[in-house]
């Protein structure tokens, strides 16, 4: 049985120095340790339904393209001819029929990346097409995501998520859709991010619709260290979900049901997933570092297909007022690390998981 408890700290719990917000050198040395090495969420499986149906993703300097080849098997390939290293597709998504090909002198290649066609290299001595299928990066599908690991020599998903493998199989995510997309550009350091979604110490003051509609003091944790983090909250006795008007969006999703009607599971995935798990939705947050003090967050809103479109509305008012009075004081936050005044201070019992992610965090970045 899943055990939960309070968020709390040791004696002496600190939060980072400046320099892990602000540096741009310790901004390099994490897209070198972590994101050209940990899964990162990357798209939906909704978006590369069919055999050919393609989207470009862009990891630091890297492109790729995730495709779907005819046997239904996903493939994320570097957005990189073998010939000349041209890149192969511009389009953002789309529709690529059987093959891939490249736009200066027309090599071919199938959707699971191998080479079908060089035009005239069957006259060079040597040459082998099948010596030259496309690069491609490790790829990976959980409950309709889709996620990329750049390190060839990076565990499967399904070994380094294993925590998390059926943990939330009642909210049947590969049958929800994505009904509502919003993108952010936030100026202030992608921890941030994270730290300000994994505590309510500032619920009462930041956001008083959220603390009416569930009570700021609600929240256990099942997961406590390492790089998944979180629990639940619960609502309000009497409040359907979390919208505008404290009503449920829609009908409970997939087989949700029991304490779990009550209840809003927010986790962290290191190092680019917050997964906000209700009845009746589920919302999730990608997180895309631009420069130490720049980053991009694009939220989605996940409902069953026949949702009303007034309760997803109702939905995503209510969190895009939220993560905008979120994105305000992680700004203001951002701008304090820049002070000489800053220096790092003691957390409370209640920022229990942000100690935790710092802990994390700096293990993966300072021990490899």
């Amino acid at each position: 049985m899943t055990t939960f408890v309070r968020a709390g700290v040791d004696s002496g719990a600190m939060t980072l120095p400046a320099a892990y917000y602000t540096d741009a050198a310790i901004f390099q040395a994490e897209q070198d340790r972590i994101f050209t090495r940990e899964w990162l969420l990357v798209g939906r499986s909704e978006q590369i339904a069919g055999a050919g149906d393609y989207f470009l993703t862009q990891i630091g300097n890297e492109s790729l393209i995730v495709v779907r080849d005819r046997a239904g098997q996903p493939h994320a390939h570097f957005n990189v001819c073998r010939h000349r290293g041209t890149r192969l597709c511009t389009e953002g998504a789309g529709q690529l029929g059987a093959s891939i090909q490249c736009p200066y002198h027309a090599w071919t290649y199938a959707l699971d990346g191998q080479l079908l066609a060089a035009r005239t290299m069957q006259d060079v001595p040597g040459f082998d097409r099948a010596d030259y299928p496309l690069h491609s990066a490790q790829i990976a599908e959980w409950e309709g995501f889709v996620f990329i690991n750049l390190d060839p020599q990076a565990a499967p998903f399904a070994i380094s998520h294993a925590p998390l493998i059926g943990k939330f199989s009642a909210w049947d995510m590969p049958d929800l859709r994505v009904a509502q997309t919003i993108d952010y550009d936030l100026e202030c350091n992608w921890k941030l991010i994270f730290q300000n979604y994994s505590e309510c110490y500032h619920c009462p003051l930041i956001h008083p619709a959220l603390d009416r509609l569930s009570p700021s003091t609600s929240g256990r944790n099942d997961l406590s260290e390492g790089p998944f983090l979180g629990g639940y909250m619960t609502l309000s006795h009497d409040v359907g979900s979390m919208t505008i008007s404290g009503k449920a969006a829609a009908k409970p999703v997939g087989n949700v049901a029991a304490e779990d009607l009550d209840r809003v599971y927010y986790y962290t995935l290191f190092p680019n997933v917050l997964l906000s798990l209700h009845a009746d939705y589920v919302m999730v947050h990608t997180i895309t570092p631009q420069s130490a003090g720049r980053t991009h967050v694009r939220c989605q809103w996940l409902f069953a297909l026949d949702a009303d479109p007034a309760g997803v509305a109702d939905a995503v008012a209510f969190w895009d007022m939220t993560n905008r009075q979120d994105w305000e004081v992680s700004l203001l936050t951002h701008l304090g690390t820049t002070s000489r005044a800053y220096t790092p201070g003691p957390y409370a019992h209640s920022e229990g998981l942000l100690w935790a992610f710092d802990q994390h965090y700096r293990s993966v970045l300072e021990h490899m």
